[in-house]
């Protein structure tokens, strides 16, 4: 597996990781079974996954700290330290005084001490627990950005976890950041394929040393915001065809040339293995110029997630 070094980073990320988000919607957790997503993640280490992303929000980090005490126990892998795990800070911690208390949370799931890289999850503040969606306005508020990442600098500090980042954040709201952080983040995690390149926030986040991760690499087909316009896409399906890959081959592949990490969810055996054979062949400038030209739509939103309110889709609006 390819790795990257990131800059304030104690140790390089691998390039793919796997996503272990069950569910596409915070709120109450739906009936998903833990047997699942450990095996899943035990199947993911034989096939050669090293890096697994999660977040406290998702009903993923128990599972996942429970895969990998038992990946040691069989001998998969010989230390925790060959597992690169990225967690996030959910959005109702998003308070100076309960970064760490949150990250430490996390810890207890995973059974670790600590993580190798902790993402702010969102760039808002939840003040209640979420029982439904839509959520009420009254309940979204601005983050505090300054205070936030101080708590998450302090996470750092402590050892709880080897790199801080983002997930979500505009070029804005990396400015905002940038302007306080005394650690600046080692990643920003967003939505980016083919249909959604972020040409601009992968401009602005390579002047500043900041790594990109790209999340639904494949759509998000089956999600909520995801549709079928990356892995059905025309352009890339002749791509793939010319060279015998599959499409979601080929959307993989192009992310990686962007110089971006990503992380792919699959919980299909195979599917996990065709993930991972991305290294071993390149796309032509041809190829390149033709998915450069592909109409653009994003699909996940702070708005078609909690609701219309002001201030998410002034989020959303942000570039």
């Amino acid at each position: 597996m390819q790795q990257v070094t990131l800059n304030n980073c104690d140790k390089a990320m691998p390039v793919i990781g796997m996503g272990t988000a069950s569910s596409s919607r915070p709120g109450p957790a739906p009936d998903s079974s833990e047997t699942t997503v450990k095996s899943a993640i035990l199947e993911a280490i034989k096939a050669g996954y090293r890096h697994f992303d999660t977040a406290f929000i998702y009903p993923s980090e128990k599972p996942l700290g429970e895969a990998i005490v038992e990946a040691l126990h069989l001998g998969l892998i010989k230390s925790r330290d060959e597992i690169f795990i990225t967690t996030k800070l959910w959005c109702t911690f998003a308070q100076r005084d309960q970064v760490v208390h949150a990250c430490k949370l996390s810890l207890q799931k995973l059974q670790l001490e600590y993580v190798d890289m902790y993402l702010i999850h969102q760039p808002l503040r939840i003040s209640e627990k979420i029982q439904q969606l839509p959520v009420p306005k009254e309940i979204i508020h601005p983050l505090d950005i300054k205070g936030v990442w101080e708590g998450m600098e302090e996470c750092k500090s402590l050892g709880f976890t080897k790199g801080i980042g983002v997930s979500n954040f505009s070029c804005k709201k990396l400015e905002e950041l940038l302007s306080v952080a005394k650690i600046p983040p080692a990643v920003n995690q967003v939505e980016m394929n083919p249909i959604w390149q972020q040409k601009e926030l992968r401009e602005f986040c390579k002047a500043k040393g900041i790594h990109i991760t790209a999340y639904s690499p494949l759509g998000a087909n089956n999600t909520f915001w995801g549709d079928n316009r990356v892995v059905e896409c025309d352009v890339l399906t002749q791509i793939a065809k010319s060279k015998g890959k599959t499409t979601a081959q080929v959307a993989l592949r192009w992310v990686y040339e962007q110089e971006v990490s990503l992380v792919t969810k699959s919980f299909n055996k195979e599917r996990m293995k065709e993930n991972l054979q991305i290294f071993d062949w390149s796309l032509s400038e041809q190829d390149l110029q033709k998915i450069s030209e592909l109409p653009q739509h994003r699909g996940f939103s702070m708005a078609s997630l909690y609701g219309p309110h002001d201030l998410l889709l002034q989020l959303d609006a942000e570039i």
